[in-house]
């Protein structure tokens, strides 16, 4: 009989259900840590938690019985999913039970900042009557910018608008069709948004392209007066900069519910006028928390009874047989995913994909899913997967359209991927050099050899002599190493233009790249990142 613990105080609807499920055994044990956590885990088949325990890989490592957690909520930032995953510990979360919540939280939070309802309030506390003082705005009429519209940005577009707020907003996967049914003007870059919005929002993952993404900088573009909100995750404000944008007048008010280390509580923010912050309170309604709550028991007796795996953000629902036969092809749509995200730099508005050749008689539909993966990698935090890409993509307004062809090219197998956004389009095509070897074999119109590993500069240059030359130089003197070097001509040759992909041993410093643009003969370029060789996702090992 498979036995449930429940490591984090959960609502009581999750724990009734858990009461009515037949053949299943639960218990609640909290505040664990180390090695009695551990210890616990090692005598259960299933686990439910929060946030609040830390389920590293110590804590995971030579675990031989849990088969599954689920995280009731979204981020699950506190498991450590490459130990899951190699344990064979599949990783559940609930993105949906605290959407509506948080963006009301956001709401809350754009009012009270508006409206100065805190310093009111303390006011009235402390004896005084001072409505002159607390003169407020309204939300009506002004300009709401939204950077990232996943589910949570989305509920709060619906809401402001009601509000009779207009609203503005960056996110490269929403399509254009869906953006005009919520009345959202989008720009395909956020800050050529900045210069029209009285109030910011974000909703991204923090990554690496997300933290400190608004700073110094990107406040100096805002209106005098605009107003910041913060219900995602702490970093992707640069503190420092608000403190100076408040300090100079230039910001009229910042409102945070998440900081960058938490519990917070000290923070040069806190007190400061026209400042308003809360403890992490986007989930915390009865109604979030019955709901993650419910889901994620639903997730593990789903499972236990019936084998089923859904929200999974580390496992792929294939037996080993079919797994390996399609690895290098997964591997390869994958790359080609988180290629063509670097290289299309604007608003995706659609999304294809193309098999020839034998991959065209597999199971491509989950080759379709690897690629969406890729392209969604950085867009989610890591967070898309081959159970879940297609969907987040969906839910974005974009579709992948995927097409078929048993004609064989000049390779047995041919994948290719193709970008459009408003401004042009990218077309990438791939194939697998033996068992898993996966190569960059066109660019558009551009056929070359390429490996798809590790840094990548890719770029259009005159074809003429002493490009090349003058390019290794560049790299030469910033001591970054080429690795590997391949030019492509257009599969209809005329006389000039070529493409090179560069393989360097190291990204190249700031400087490098802005002499390496600087070079004659150079059109266009693009640094691209990609996994080492052998390096896979976490759902593909």
């Amino acid at each position: 009989m498979p036995r449930i613990v429940v490591l984090d105080p959960i609502s009581q609807d999750g724990l009734n259900l858990l009461d009515a499920a037949a053949g299943i055994e639960y218990e609640v044990i909290c505040g664990l840590n180390g090695e009695e956590l551990r210890k616990t885990l090692m005598e259960f088949d299933g686990a439910i938690c929060r946030s609040g325990v830390k389920i590293t890989a110590e804590v995971l490592e030579g675990n031989t019985r849990l088969k599954a957690i689920a995280r009731a909520g979204v981020g699950t930032d506190n498991i450590d999913k490459n130990m899951a995953t190699r344990q064979g510990i599949i990783v559940m979360n609930t993105p949906g039970g605290n959407t509506i919540s948080t963006a009301e939280h956001a709401l809350a939070l754009m009012l009270g900042l508006s409206r100065n309802i805190a310093p009111a309030n303390q006011s009235l506390i402390e004896g005084r009557w001072d409505r002159k003082l607390f003169m407020g705005t309204q939300l009506a009429g002004k300009t709401l910018g939204i950077i990232g519209l996943g589910r949570i940005g989305r509920a709060i577009a619906v809401r402001a608008r009601a509000m009779e707020m207009k609203l503005v907003g960056y996110d490269p996967f929403l399509s254009d069709n869906l953006a005009a049914e919520m009345g959202i003007k989008m720009y395909d870059s956020y800050r050529k948004m900045l210069p029209f919005c009285d109030y910011l929002t974000v909703h991204t993952p923090l990554t690496d392209e997300t933290r400190g993404m608004i700073s110094t900088a990107e406040i100096a573009m805002l209106p005098k007066g605009a107003r910041l909100i913060n219900c995602a995750r702490g970093g992707i404000y640069d503190e420092a900069a608000l403190l100076e944008g408040l300090k100079s007048g230039h910001l009229g008010g910042v409102a945070l519910d998440v900081f960058p280390n938490e519990p917070c509580k000290e923070n040069p923010l806190f007190g400061m006028p026209n400042v308003l912050c809360t403890p992490h309170l986007g989930a915390s309604t009865e109604e979030a928390q019955t709901n993650v709550a419910l889901e994620a028991v639903e997730l593990l007796i789903d499972y236990f009874t019936t084998g089923t795996i859904k929200s999974a953000v580390n496992m792929i629902p294939l037996d080993g047989r079919t797994l390996a036969e399609m690895s290098g092809y997964l591997n390869l749509a994958w790359r080609l995913g988180l290629l063509a995200a670097q290289m299309e730099k604007g608003r995706i508005a659609k999304c294809s994909i193309c098999y020839r050749g034998e991959i065209a008689s597999k199971v491509t539909s989950l080759v379709s899913s690897a690629f969406t993966a890729g392209l969604l990698t950085k867009a989610t935090g890591g967070e898309a997967n081959i159970i879940n890409a297609k969907m987040l993509l969906k839910e974005r307004g974009i579709e992948l359209v995927e097409q078929k062809s048993n004609d064989k090219s000049a390779f047995s197998s041919l994948i290719s991927v193709e970008l459009s956004s408003e401004n042009e389009s990218i077309l990438l095509g791939g194939t697998i050099f033996g068992n898993s070897m996966p190569r960059l074999v066109h660019v558009n119109d551009y056929r070359l050899e390429a490996y798809l590993d590790g840094n990548l500069c890719i770029f259009t240059h005159d074809d003429m002599p002493g490009v090349i030359g003058r390019i290794g130089n560049v790299f030469g003197r910033y001591d970054v190493n080429i690795a590997q070097l391949c030019v492509g001509r257009p599969s209809c040759r005329s006389k000039g233009k070529s493409l090179g992909v560069l393989g360097l041993d190291s990204q190249p410093p700031l400087p490098a790249i802005t002499d390496f643009q600087k070079v004659d003969g150079v059109v266009k370029v693009v640094f691209a990142s990609l996994p080492g060789a052998h390096e896979l996702p976490e759902w593909l090992k």
